[in-house]
């Protein structure tokens, strides 16, 4: 009976962190922030892990593959 208690936890809500700073443009010449949403596979986090929301999620792909183009970032990991 105990872990039917754990199962339903509270879970908090992640806040966009380009929101919580008031961030409205992401650059794509930052690599060191773009890096963070760019594991070492090279894909791009998911909203569900970053917790980015919705607007900043598009731009900051948009931004990513920018920057992959520019050879700021690399399209995968060695």
């Amino acid at each position: 009976m105990g872990t039917a208690t754990r199962r339903f936890s509270v879970r908090r809500k992640r806040v966009c962190k380009f929101c919580a700073e008031k961030i409205t443009y992401i650059d794509f010449k930052d690599g060191r922030l773009l890096s963070h949403f760019n594991p070492e596979r090279g894909k791009i986090l998911p909203r569900r892990i970053s917790g980015v929301c919705a607007v900043h999620q598009r731009q900051l792909a948009e931004a990513i593959k920018r920057a992959r183009h520019l050879a700021i970032l690399p399209f995968v990991a060695d």
